[in-house]
């Protein structure tokens, strides 16, 4: 595929190549990965769906996210985004997770400062997270970590 086609568009075809499925499991974008997903034609070959958890109990409730790690670390946190990306392979039974976690601002959260974002992928080769300080506003943050979970998973898909 060619690097100018969308980067969803991308990551879908990859995923169709190898016949699996993904699901996503979203805080600080509140679902726009996975709607970034669906606007293309044809996801639905590959997309199962995605949780939607913002608040932080409902990362354990819906994602299995372990209690002792939230209260350790904190919502915000590489592990965490990893662990929400198992739970959302795991509770809908995808081949791929992608999760994202961070603070969109305009206020810090538990001391991270606006604009900190951890992205997860899990496939069945393994796990990666990806933590970075994206600049601007809630706008620019939510749609900057899109983008970087699905680099995320384009750059994990290809080895």
């Amino acid at each position: 595929m060619p690097d100018d086609e969308p980067a969803a568009r991308r990551v879908l075809g990859a995923l169709a190549e190898r016949r699996w499925t993904a699901a996503t499991a979203e805080s600080l974008t509140g679902g726009l990965l996975c709607a970034r997903l669906v606007d293309v034609p044809g996801a639905s070959a590959v997309v199962l769906g995605g949780i939607v958890a913002y608040a932080t109990p409902l990362k354990h409730v819906l994602l299995d996210v372990p209690e002792s790690l939230l209260a350790e670390r904190g919502p915000v946190d590489p592990d965490v985004a990893l662990a929400m990306a198992h739970g959302a392979r795991g509770r809908l039974g995808a081949d791929v997770g992608i999760a994202t976690t961070g603070v969109a601002g305009p206020d810090p959260q538990d001391g991270h400062p606006p604009g900190t974002v951890h992205v997860a992928v899990v496939t069945p080769m393994g796990g990666r997270v990806l933590s970075v300080h994206l600049a601007g506003d809630r706008v620019r943050v939510r749609a900057g970590a899109v983008d970087a979970a699905l680099a995320l998973v384009l750059a994990a898909l290809r080895g």
